[in-house]
């Protein structure tokens, strides 16, 4: 056979095969994937929450132009939150979610292992993690890290963002003032649900533990609840927040200083957005005050590189904190699930094929979402867990591609320095840097 001929019936196989077996899996674990990524032995549920915050400022209702209304409208904000939780042994339940691409119209179901309202295990209180997406997003853009830390005891919670999902993305602003009010009053009805006598949360739930992890403006927000305040200038943009409602989260100011909460030991930020646009300085990012891990692709033409997320970690010089860097990646880089089978087609009213908003143009989606679960789960271990042995998975040559592999019957050399965690030739196109507070 020709080569022309098996260059038109090999896409054509593939097609069909993936066809048959396309089931939008987000549990993919890929044979190169580091140790920490795989599953925990705990079995997941997930169920759906409904929550509504009373008296928040209404942003959409506030305009920019003419004096401030005075009082400032309010409202009572809903929230909807997927929780990822320890099931027990016997849980049963659907394994799809349903949820929506980018076009905030097209309904598709993703499939992975937490099944659906299954018993939750009693008798231990689990650390809380809130996921918090991107704008626009949803829930379930990093459900991979949900369930994923659930079977490894966690208490998971992923919000939507009322006015940044896909179905309700609406002024910038609104996203600017609430992410990190919702991430704060989320962790704050998680508490009450898991102190309740009754209620599915009862008992499994300790908020004093509590990690946030945040992608793109979910990374935002995480910055400013992990204490850094925003600059004036970014109080100030006529095309940010209305009539000065960002001044909440000043560096400096009364408003952002009541904001601390104790109960957040540490936050991880993929691809934060903001520095790169003046949000802040490095006066306010001293005022970050908990461990942090930074994720980003190294061309990330969203919120930066070298004058984003790696200036945020460069400032935050009052904590310990850690840079992992996906070499050549861009904005996409770790947080994201893989595109959904339905997303590959041009959208003419966004102009653009939906999968991008997903993808990659050099990495593989599971790949990075693997490397993401690995790292994710030592940096948690240790700060969540107090699990001393997670150091020796953040103890690393900076430089992926310059760790020796040096081993032999599960026994390492001397001169073994290989990225602990990853099959030999397979930590490669990867940094990962580490300051210790005052540096």
């Amino acid at each position: 056979m020709s080569l022309p001929r098996l260059a038109l019936i090999l896409p054509a196989a593939l097609s069909l095969a993936a066809a048959a077996h396309g089931e939008n899996r987000i549990d993919t674990q890929r044979a190169d994937a580091p140790a920490l990524a795989a599953y925990g032995d705990l079995p997941v549920g997930v169920r759906t929450i409904d929550m509504v915050h009373p008296g928040q400022l209404d942003i959409l209702a506030i305009g920019n132009e003419g004096d401030a209304p005075d009082p400032l409208p309010t409202y009572d904000r809903p929230l909807t939150v997927e929780v990822w939780y320890p099931a027990t042994a016997d849980a049963t339940g659907d394994t799809g979610l349903k949820a929506f691409l980018r076009d905030g119209k097209t309904e598709v179901t993703l499939q992975g292992r937490a099944m659906r309202d299954a018993a939750p295990a009693t008798g231990t209180a689990w650390p809380l993690v809130i996921l918090s997406h991107g704008y626009p997003g949803n829930r379930y853009l990093m459900s991979h890290l949900g369930e994923n830390l659930a079977s490894k005891g966690y208490v998971v919670a992923s919000i939507d963002h009322t006015d940044s999902t896909y179905r309700t993305k609406a002024a910038f602003g609104s996203t600017l003032v609430n992410r990190t009010l919702d991430q704060l009053f989320v962790i704050d009805e998680m508490a009450k649900l898991g102190a309740a006598p009754d209620g599915f949360l009862s008992g499994i739930v300790d908020a004093e533990r509590t990690g946030l992890i945040g992608y793109s403006m979910g990374g935002y927000g995480a910055v400013i609840t992990a204490g850094a305040g925003v600059t004036q200038a970014a109080v100030d943009y006529d095309w940010g927040a209305p009539q000065g409602t960002l001044a909440i989260h000043l560096a400096g100011s009364e408003s952002h200083e009541r904001l601390t909460d104790p109960r957040i030991r540490t936050a991880i930020a993929f691809a934060p957005w903001g520095r790169q646009r003046g949000f802040w300085d490095a006066e306010g990012l001293k005022g970050i005050d908990i461990p942090m891990l930074f994720v980003a692709g190294s061309v990330d033409d969203v919120s930066g590189y070298a004058d984003g997320t790696r200036a945020i970690w460069e400032q935050a010089t009052n904590v310990d904190r850690a840079l992992l860097t996906f070499d050549n990646a861009n904005h996409n880089a770790g947080a994201g699930i893989p595109a959904p089978e339905e997303a590959n087609r041009y959208d003419a009213e966004l102009g653009f094929n939906l999968a991008e908003h997903y993808i990659d143009a050099v990495w593989d989606t599971a790949r990075m979402n693997n490397v993401a679960q690995h790292f994710v789960t030592a940096w948690l271990a240790k700060y969540l867990k107090d699990d001393a042995g997670a150091d020796a998975f953040l103890d690393l040559v900076p430089n992926s591609n310059d760790g020796v592999w040096e081993m032999k019957d599960d026994v390492k050399g001397a001169g073994h320095t290989y990225w602990e965690g990853f099959p030999n030739r397979t930590a490669k196109g990867m940094h990962f840097e580490v300051l210790e507070a005052g540096e």
